[in-house]
């Protein structure tokens, strides 16, 4: 569920509070096999000649996809310790499905605004950043779907301001900019001024480290965000809880240019290859985020 609009920004990474610079030339080349820095992807990976056969020439040549992300969404996309090696579940699933290919990764830092936009331009190959597919991205790009995600609202431990998910109104409440939970507390803002009561207060940051930060600091009674960034922020901190259920589930997406259906195409494929020799599943569990596992892998669902 995170990315409705065009609009987010790198900063730094911090779910968990441990602050890491993210340039925009730091990347991670990771063998095609599914080991990275970030750890082994794949409990079962491995070329699939078939499918391999069918890469595009180009990708061929360069043996590896260049990938635009935005490391700023743990666990999904995160910079690791040294602050350059991008690691996360997005990148384990992915490398999996590069293996059955029989290519390597190259992960990309980069503002979130630019990545379908270096997609569509050439720069990267692909781009892998927890984008919700929508029809206005369906009109752009070919979107293959991978995992589901909802979103998910996070107070402090106890709830000590007594936030309300149906009447958050007057209160400071955090998200990160250009996501759907922006557009999620613009209508609850709108919701409270149509009763009469004061709008939400929304605390925007171009990363979700610095909106878990703003919480945890108190500048911020409660945030939104995709559910397995939003638990994942609870665990870590330890300082956090979940409050209410998880909403409004829809699927991640990758990124392909428009004119390369065939290799959009040969993405479900390798997914459903990595699915049926467990190395999908293995990449899920090593961040307990297997709950938003699918198995209706498609091109522009």
């Amino acid at each position: 569920m995170r990315r409705m609009s065009l609009i987010a920004a790198t900063g730094v990474v911090a779910v968990g509070l441990t602050l890491s610079a993210c340039g925009s030339d730091s990347m991670n080349t990771s063998p095609g096999a599914g080991s990275t820095a970030a750890g082994t992807a794949a409990a079962g990976g491995g070329v699939d000649a078939a499918l391999a056969a069918k890469v595009p020439a180009k990708l061929k040549e360069a043996g590896k996809f260049v990938v635009g992300t935005d490391p700023t969404y743990a666990p999904n996309e995160m910079l690791a310790a040294d602050g350059k090696t991008v690691e996360g579940f997005d990148v384990d699933v992915f490398n999996a499905v590069a293996a059955k290919l029989g290519l390597k990764t190259e992960y990309v830092p980069a503002g979130f605004d630019t990545i379908i936009l270096g997609v569509t331009g050439g720069k990267y190959d692909i781009g892998v950043s927890s984008f919700t597919i929508n029809e206005d991205r369906k009109k752009q790009v070919n979107m293959v779907s991978y995992y589901s995600a909802g979103t998910q609202w996070i107070v402090a431990k106890g709830n000590p301001e007594k936030v309300n998910i149906d009447d958050a109104c007057g209160k400071a409440v955090g998200v990160q900019k250009g996501t759907v939970q922006v557009d999620d507390l613009a209508a609850r803002s709108k919701t409270c001024t149509d009763a009469g009561k004061p709008a939400i207060n929304p605390i925007v940051q171009d990363g979700q480290d610095q909106v878990t930060a703003d919480l945890v600091s108190g500048k911020t009674v409660a945030m939104l965000a995709d559910s397995p960034v939003g638990l994942y922020a609870v665990k870590q901190t330890g300082q956090l809880e979940a409050l209410g259920d998880i909403y409004d589930s829809a699927p991640y997406g990758y990124v392909v240019p428009q004119d390369q259906t065939d290799l959009a195409n040969l993405l479900v494929e390798a997914l459903k290859a990595a699915k049926a020799d467990g190395s999908y599943e293995a990449a899920l569990k090593k961040y307990a985020v297997e709950a938003g596992a699918i198995d209706d892998f498609a091109v522009n669902p």
